[in-house]
């Protein structure tokens, strides 16, 4: 959702600015940490499947894994991925039966990937400009060795700020409902 990273960036760019305002020593954030390669990640170990079991099959993996994707893999290479998202827009209220349906037909096919020494800012930019949130990772087989979430990146960024962006008070919750109410 691209709401969703908008928000968490904003989130962390006010919250560099915020530090900067209130006179704190500048974060060490520069480009350098864009070019560190993937690996420093700590990519997570791809979770892989098979083209042919079902949706439902697919989906208890992704649920006892605790993970938004599957990887899946054809004579051992990279041939699609099944995100959460592909869940909500290719299955739920569609004519698709999960107990039935193998997950070649609502996976997505092909999907973009990259290499543990490709940068974060590669990567970053890749998933920016394609609106995804999950990119595999594969070695020179296409072989996957590991996935890099949005999450990944924003944690490893906010450990880059640990005093600034994790110390940062909470704004005051409005209370919503008294808005609605025009109270």
């Amino acid at each position: 959702m691209p709401d969703e990273r908008e928000g968490a960036v904003s989130e962390f760019i006010e919250a560099a600015e915020r530090t900067l305002h209130e006179g704190q020593a500048p974060a060490a954030f520069d480009e350098t940490m864009l070019r560190q390669p993937l690996s420093v990640l700590e990519p997570h170990p791809p979770i892989v499947v098979d083209a042919g079991v079902t949706v439902l099959e697919a989906i208890a993996v992704m649920q006892e894994a605790r993970v938004g994707c599957v990887l899946v893999v054809k004579s051992g290479k990279l041939e699609g991925i099944f995100t959460e998202r592909d869940v909500l827009t290719r299955v739920a209220g569609r004519d698709v039966d999960p107990a039935s349906t193998p997950l070649r037909r609502v996976m997505t096919p092909d999907p973009e990937y990259l290499r543990p020494s490709d940068s974060i800012a590669y990567a970053l930019n890749a998933m920016s400009l394609g609106g995804y949130r999950h990119i595999p990772l594969v070695d020179d087989s296409r072989a996957p060795v590991g996935v890099v979430s949005v999450r990944d990146m924003i944690n490893y960024l906010v450990r880059r700020f640990p005093k600034s962006v994790m110390n940062l008070p909470t704004l005051p919750r409005q209370n919503y409902a008294r808005e609605r109410e025009g109270a």
